[in-house]
């Protein structure tokens, strides 16, 4: 199962759209580039068990 959550870029301060695929589990770390600046995202995401609701955390990736 997929979904989109917005995120907001960790070096220009954007906010960009992801997938994020579900079934890959409730707590997943990856990088994906910004769409505005393109410089790469560490990505944090937490999904809540029960209501599916994303968070996601970003960090600088050097």
């Amino acid at each position: 199962m997929q979904s989109t959550a917005d995120y907001t870029c960790a070096f220009c301060g954007e906010t960009s759209t992801t997938f994020i695929d579900i079934s890959a589990g409730l707590t997943q770390t990856y990088i994906e580039d910004c769409q505005v600046c393109c410089r790469p995202n560490q990505l944090y995401i937490a999904i809540d068990d029960i209501s599916l609701d994303i968070e996601i955390a970003t960090d600088y990736l050097e």
